[in-house]
């Protein structure tokens, strides 16, 4: 059948019209993000360049190799992965225990989600300053609550070895109120007739906490473990603030983000601090892909062992 020439055009402009819509948004997103991506990336590789002039003479994995012996690097790698290892987990587990709270039966449950929300959408550099306030070793909050109880004064960010719990803490507590809405939209979405069937087995609380619940909030736990480690890794914006510019004291708070931006801001090293991007962007990659990879594992015991009690 042929088409006329009218109905030819009106097909082949309803085609591209969804791109026509996308196209702003798809440009600035090209401009502003692929585009530097791409070119940092390519950046890590340059020996010989001239900047002003955008000439490379020479390309090699010089700066790669630097990275391998930079202690500096070493000790950032070694914070991230410390504040990861000990903050993803901790504030997944905390938001899920306050989830459930709040999604329980209790009074004034909207205050509390608005309150557990607020420091989300609250500026991190803000939130930094309040908190170099209250951490302040002199006229500080947490030690004037503490001298009340006869406990001493602590040092809180001049000692190195409280610059990482006290990121802990802050990074838990940053992300909560994120946390605990992601995991109260997946336990309303869970059917009570679940809980209903736990019951007359006589399930208790405990029981069905770990049976129900938080099998049902797999695909949630999944998600915001990836987001959470993403977010960990990022760490900067505490750091710059609440130690005056610095990456704490002794460089205890040394993060990846951290020597990125001192390498390129600082030193003007471009071509390194893009390697040690390129270098973060790989590491956070490959915890992704762990993490796909063992949700699917678990999937696959789960299934066999599923089928394996059906045979029986």
């Amino acid at each position: 059948m042929k088409y006329k020439p009218s109905t030819f055009w009106r097909k082949a402009f309803g085609e591209y019209k969804a791109w026509l819509y996308l196209a702003p948004a798809l440009i600035i997103l090209f401009v502003f993000q692929m585009y530097p991506i791409i070119k940092s990336f390519l950046m890590g590789f340059y020996t010989e360049f001239d900047y002003l002039h955008d000439i490379v003479y020479g390309w090699g994995f010089d700066h790669f190799a630097d990275l391998a012996q930079d202690a500096d690097f070493h000790l950032a790698i070694r914070n991230t992965c410390y504040l990861t290892i000990v903050a993803a987990p901790l504030s997944i587990l905390i938001s899920l225990l306050f989830a459930v709270l709040l999604n329980s039966n209790i009074r004034l449950r909207g205050v509390f989600q608005s309150i557990y929300f607020l420091p989300f959408v609250t500026s991190m550099v803000a939130v930094s300053i309040v908190w170099a306030w209250m951490l302040n070793k002199d006229y500080g909050l947490i030690n004037s609550i503490l001298k009340t109880f006869g406990i001493s004064k602590v040092a809180w960010l001049t000692n190195p070895k409280m610059t990482l719990p006290v990121l802990v803490v802050l990074s838990i507590w940053k992300g909560l109120g994120y946390r605990v809405i992601i995991f109260l939209a997946g336990l309303q979405g869970i059917d009570q007739r679940y809980y209903s069937a736990a019951r007359l087995d006589g399930a208790g609380a405990a029981s069905r906490f770990f049976h129900v619940t938080v099998p049902m909030l797999r695909p949630t736990i999944f998600f915001l473990s990836v987001t959470t480690v993403i977010d960990v890794f990022k760490t900067f914006d505490e750091v710059y603030v609440m130690y005056s510019n610095e990456p704490g004291p002794l460089k205890s708070g040394l993060t990846i983000v951290y020597y990125i931006f001192t390498k390129f801001y600082r030193h003007w090293e471009f071509a390194s601090a893009a390697a040690a991007a390129f270098v973060l962007f790989l590491i956070i990659l490959s915890i992704t892909l762990l993490q796909f990879a063992a949700v699917r594992l678990a999937r696959w015991y789960e299934e066999r062992r599923q089928a394996h009690e059906e045979m029986e």
